[in-house]
């Protein structure tokens, strides 16, 4: 029986994807290694807590939490019945992370439940990602903080939004994401800290926004996503909410602290008239609207 044991174990552990245990009172008694690759925290840092301890913070696309009262494998092991759902978690890098998750309950030999099971894998396109990544670095385009695409990046993918759209081919949308108080997480915690909290925002956005969107920094605590094939600006301000409620969600814990950001968004429609000049331009002085009117918004225009 203990060979049998292992042998499942090892199997479980190769798995791509992420599994881990509860029992009924949703203490994690087990974390497979692509739980550990998918979230940052190893099976020593998860084994023996309980799951509503919001390590993972698993939260909707509307930033609902789903640690308390709306635990799927909490329901899992009331009724008996499995559960699936997109949803986003938190990583040890303080990034959100979407995942698919798939819940069951785990019974006895006498059919009783003696806890759940969860199941889970990333959702983000990751070869696509690592692909563009290396291209970027070969090209000297990738922000050496982040990660993601520079400012020559974006202007290049503006130059030709602006082409595309122009023959007719689409229509895009711009964000200008600037984070708030950001010179304070600077000053409160160090520059170390406020890269961390650049690369954090820099993962969340690129995890959120499409696999056919451009996100890269503009400058400083500056983003800019150009978003495709958006026809009006009620999509256009759905997708900037999406994006400044996953990044309200993240945070880094740094020893005691935990460190969270908010940002302010300006969103906008690509115009038949507009230069990439202008169009950054409208898109930012949207996004001190934003700030003007309490920060942590989005003001679309």
């Amino acid at each position: 029986m203990p060979e049998a044991q292992d042998f499942y174990k090892d199997l479980v552990d190769n798995l791509h994807d992420g599994v881990y245990f509860v029992d009924r009172e949703r203490v994690i008694t087990y974390w497979n290694k692509g739980a550990e690759r998918i979230t940052g925290y190893s099976a020593t840092q998860a084994v023996g807590h309980a799951c509503q301890a919001n390590m993972l913070n698993h939260v909707t696309a509307n930033g609902k939490s789903l640690c308390g009262d709306h635990c799927p494998l909490a329901r899992v092991m009331e009724d008996g019945k499995v559960r699936e759902a997109e949803i986003f978690l938190h990583h040890a890098d303080g990034h959100r992370v979407p995942v698919l998750v798939r819940g069951a309950p785990v019974r006895d030999e006498n059919g009783s439940i003696i806890g759940a099971v969860e199941t889970f894998s990333n959702n983000t396109g990751m070869a696509t990602a690592r692909r563009e990544l290396g291209e970027l670095r070969r090209s000297g385009l990738e922000d050496p903080v982040t990660g993601i695409g520079n400012r020559l990046h974006l202007e290049a993918k503006l130059r030709a939004v602006l082409a595309e759209c122009s023959r007719g081919d689409d229509a895009a949308g711009l964000l200008f994401m600037d984070l708030d108080r950001f010179k304070h997480c600077n000053d409160t915690f160090g520059h170390d800290v406020g890269d961390q909290v650049l690369r954090m925002v820099a993962n969340t956005l690129r995890n959120t926004l499409r696999a056919t969107d451009t996100v890269g920094r503009w400058a400083g605590d500056e983003f800019i996503a150009i978003v495709y094939r958006v026809l009006d600006e009620r999509t256009v301000g759905k997708m900037a909410e999406h994006v400044r409620i996953m990044v309200e969600c993240s945070h880094l814990d740094v020893g005691p602290a935990r460190v969270a950001i908010t940002m302010s968004i300006g969103a906008t429609l690509l115009r038949p008239d507009d230069t990439p000049e202008s169009f950054v331009r409208r898109a930012d002085q949207l996004m001190y609207q934003s700030k003007d009117t309490g920060s942590n918004r989005v003001t679309v225009g």
